[in-house]
C-alpha cells in the first residue's frame, strides 16, 4: 500500500526521502539557502548533490573523456616576456581553448578568463603551465561536465 506522500507524487521520476540533520547544521543551511535566494531546501539539496556528482564524474569517470571549464587568472602585464609566454602556452593548446576574455583591471594588472574543453588531465596541465609563469598573480581552473550524462 502506498503512503499518502507517495500517492500525491504524480511524477514517478521524483523520490522523496527524509534526512536527520542537527539543528545548528540546518540553521546554517537555511541561511545558505536564503543568501543564494533558493525557493526551498529541495532545490538547494539537488544543486549540492549535482555539484558533488559532477566533481566525482570528472575526478574518476571522466579520465580520458571530455569536460569543459574555465581557467581564470590575474597577471602583471608589465612583467618582462609574460604576455608572450602566455600566448605561447595558449598556442600550444589550440584544440582545448574555445574562447577567452581579457580585462584590464588597472594600469598593471589584467584578468583573463579562458573557456576550455578537453580531457581533465590536459586542462590541468594547461592551467599548471600558466600558473607557473613568473608574474602570474593568481590562476584557478574550474572544470565541469559537458552535461551529456546528467538528467
Amino acid at each position: 500500500m502506498k503512503t499518502k506522500t507517495q500517492r500525491r507524487i504524480k511524477d514517478s521520476s521524483i523520490t522523496r526521502f527524509g534526512v536527520s540533520i542537527p539543528s545548528d547544521l540546518i540553521s546554517a543551511f537555511d541561511k545558505y539557502i536564503r543568501d543564494r535566494e533558493y525557493t526551498n531546501r529541495s532545490e538547494a539539496i539537488r544543486d549540492l548533490i549535482r555539484r558533488k556528482l559532477i566533481e566525482k564524474e570528472w575526478e574518476k569517470e571522466f579520465q580520458g573523456r571530455e569536460v569543459v571549464g574555465t581557467i581564470t587568472y590575474v597577471y602583471d602585464h608589465h612583467k618582462r616576456n609574460l604576455v608572450d609566454s602566455i600566448l605561447n602556452i595558449q598556442h600550444d593548446f589550440p584544440n582545448h581553448i574555445v574562447a577567452l576574455q581579457h580585462v584590464h583591471i588597472d594600469h598593471c594588472n589584467c584578468l583573463e578568463v579562458v573557456i576550455v574543453r578537453g580531457e581533465p588531465e590536459v586542462l590541468r596541465d594547461l592551467a599548471h603551465k600558466l600558473e607557473a609563469l613568473k608574474g602570474m598573480k593568481h590562476c584557478q581552473l574550474t572544470m565541469t561536465t559537458t552535461g551529456t550524462n546528467l538528467s
